[in-house]
């Protein structure tokens, strides 16, 4: 009783347009976890944000218990460890080991070249295509025989990766390039599928609507600075 009571004093801080606060939403319902969400304008911070991060001052913050947690890594690790039932990460060390290696890949080689197509043009957008292809090819290899990256349930890897499963579709309307073509990529066209209509993420995506002229402002505010210098 005393433990289901607890589950009850969970607050979620956030933001609408965050695909790292998604992360978090999708384990906390993926564990059943009930909570409060709390909307933060990132423009006028809150007390309360202030309070709880005043380390980074960003969203994602979770409080459990009065304590809080900050960072989306660092809260899915606790959330996993804090209700241990419906595991995000494997038991077996190596198995976990990996699923934190495709964390860090994602980090480091598939979302800055991802970026890049978005927010820059000719040959450097050229070559985070390229760059991006490469990497998604590999994520292709990584679905053989699976359903989710974490097998037949959705794991860490799969929540970590989740928002690219939305993102991606944004940024190929809005550069007009490809990223993710059903008769090169199928595996990992079927898992966005699978992912986005799944109970744990049906439901939580921010409106295409909203999203689409956000990241196409962000492309042109990054165009039109890197076009300044030159205008010097």
């Amino acid at each position: 009783m005393a433990e289901e009571e607890g589950e009850k004093e969970v607050t979620l801080l956030g933001t609408w347009s965050s695909p790292f606060v998604l992360r978090v939403k999708w384990a906390l319902r993926i564990k059943g976890v009930e909570y409060t969400y709390v909307e933060e304008d990132l423009r006028n911070k809150s007390p309360q944000l202030l309070q709880y991060n005043p380390v980074h001052k960003k969203v994602p913050v979770l409080v459990h218990r009065g304590r809080a947690i900050a960072e989306s890594s660092v809260i899915l690790h606790y959330i996993d460890e804090a209700w241990p039932h419906h595991p995000l990460l494997p038991h077996h060390p190596y198995e976990k080991a990996m699923a934190r290696f495709w964390c860090k890949f994602e980090d480091d080689k598939l979302s800055p070249p991802l970026w890049r197509v978005l927010t820059t043009q000719a040959e450097e957008q050229r070559e985070a295509h390229a760059s991006a292809i490469e990497s998604l090819g590999l994520l292709e290899n990584e679905l053989e025989g699976k359903k989710f990256f974490g097998g037949q349930t959705i794991g860490l890897v799969d929540v970590w990766f989740g928002a690219l499963a939305y993102i991606i579709p944004i940024y190929e309307e809005i550069t007009g390039l490809k990223l993710v073509e059903q008769r090169k990529l199928p595996r990992l066209c079927r898992w966005m599928e699978e992912f986005l209509s799944s109970p744990a993420v049906e439901g939580t995506l921010p409106p295409k609507d909203m999203l689409l002229p956000r990241y196409a402002a962000m492309r042109e505010a990054f165009l039109a600075k890197a076009k300044r210098p030159e205008q010097q």
